[in-house]
């Protein structure tokens, strides 16, 4: 095939293209419906992408996909499988779209946390729960001699 595109979005204005070289494709027999070609045909396909030294990605683009992408990881290597076509060809290209998918959904940059103030009812029911605390504490105290 050839280069996989990622559209822009955001963490990638202009996109991402990743060199036809760096992506790795393995194809196996696909289990599920196929008729006769299902013992014959290697449809099931696993496109493999190193993270770690891909050129598609900036250093913080990289940073951010390792973090997001950990729990898919395979050492530094996303490994997508697709076997839901019955031809190679459309497994291919679901595969590819998956993984242009997992990228830019994993170099978006974070959403800051935008502070806010705490509500004039938590505050106060907040200040009720100090206090009935306090007193349940003082309850357990020895008694006061007059």
């Amino acid at each position: 095939m050839d280069d996989l595109h990622v559209p822009p979005g955001p963490g990638a204005p202009r996109g991402l293209t990743v060199s036809e070289g760096e992506l790795v494709e393995q194809f196996s027999r696909s289990s599920g419906p196929g008729g006769q070609g299902v013992n014959t045909a290697d449809s099931r396909v696993q496109l493999s992408l190193d993270l770690r030294t891909t050129t598609a990605l900036s250093d913080t683009q990289r940073a951010r996909a390792l973090d997001r992408l950990a729990e898919r990881l395979t050492g530094s290597v996303l490994t997508i499988t697709a076997s839901e076509h019955r031809s190679q060809r459309r497994n291919r290209a679901a595969a590819r779209q998956r993984l242009a998918g997992l990228l830019r959904e994993a170099v978006v940059p974070p959403v800051p946390r935008r502070s806010t103030r705490p509500t004039r009812g938590s505050q106060r029911r907040r200040l009720e729960a100090k206090g009935r605390r306090s007193e349940v504490k003082q309850n357990r105290r020895r008694p006061h001699h007059d």
